[in-house]
């Protein structure tokens, strides 16, 4: 059996179908469905039976995939130490964070990457996800929670300072409780963070106007006079179509932390990233 038939195989297992399973390896469908052919001719078993909810394992699934999983651990191990003892600060870089941090935080450092080691190539992934380092989904990721996984360096880079903002268009003159105000908000899987919660205490006869889990989007229609938004200051005050609003008290911050894979920690291009950032970024 080759590796890449069982990597499709537990592609299929943990998305359930074919599709999921070409869209999680970033392959065509049919490949997916020739690659899984192959495996259950070799095998001389059906590794999957389709029911109204999607593929599922047969017993004879049940049985190797256990044993896939263990091959895939070791596979990725061997990817990781072979990546992690490159002796030249070239190649692709790939980098997990949120868009605004990517465009107002990280740009000037991947601006000075480039420039110090123009043979690197950064790959940004912008978004929300908690990409799987383990699995080399990202080589170094930057986000708001610490890293619960095993095996991941990490450390806090740095408390980035928030704001509360309105449009720089028209003057702000909310009610006593916040009445005739439109909130702009985090989506409602992520109600729960600090800012959200704070801005809705803030103005309790406010409304809810508009929801993203992306502060780059909140700005724009903040910017449009939809309603006020609590935005991390490195965005929010680069924006001239924004104005900060006083408070007596200021938003919570947020902790950055930075992250990668321990078997990583010798890569020179990420080194270089990680030591930039932490020059660049890191308390003074």
């Amino acid at each position: 059996m080759e590796w890449n038939d069982l990597r499709v195989f537990l592609a299929i297992a943990r998305g359930g179908s074919l599709g999921a399973a070409a869209k999680l390896l970033g392959v065509s469908h049919p490949t997916v469905g020739r690659r899984l052919h192959v495996l259950e001719q070799a095998g001389g078993e059906v590794f999957f039976r389709r029911t109204a909810s999607g593929l599922v394992l047969t017993d004879s699934g049940e049985r190797i995939f256990a044993l896939a999983e263990d091959m895939e651990r070791s596979a990725l191990t061997i990817e990781r130490r072979i990546a992690g003892e490159s002796d030249q600060p070239e190649g692709l870089l790939r980098i997990s964070s949120a868009d605004w941090f990517a465009s107002y935080v990280l740009g000037p450092v991947l601006g000075e990457l480039i420039k110090r080691h123009p043979l690197i190539v950064p790959e940004v992934i912008p978004g929300h996800r908690l990409f799987d380092l383990t699995r080399r989904e990202a080589d170094i990721a930057f986000r708001i929670v610490p890293f619960t996984e095993p095996d991941i360096v990490q450390r806090r880079l740095v408390t980035l300072s928030y704001g509360l903002y309105a449009s720089a268009r028209a003057p702000f003159l909310p009610g006593a409780e916040g009445e005739g105000v439109g909130l702009i908000t985090m989506n409602t899987a992520q109600a729960h963070y600090p800012d959200v919660l704070w801005l809705h205490a803030r103005y309790p006869g406010a409304r809810t106007a508009f929801t993203s889990s992306s502060r780059t989007v909140q700005a724009q229609m903040c910017a449009q006079g939809l309603g006020v938004a609590v935005l991390p200051r490195a965005l929010g005050d680069q924006l001239p179509a924004l104005q900060r609003l006083d408070t007596d008290e200021p938003p919570p911050g947020r902790d950055i932390w930075m992250g990668y894979h321990h078997d990583m920690r010798q890569m020179d291009r990420l080194r270089a990233l990680a030591d930039l950032a932490d020059e660049m970024i890191g308390p003074a």
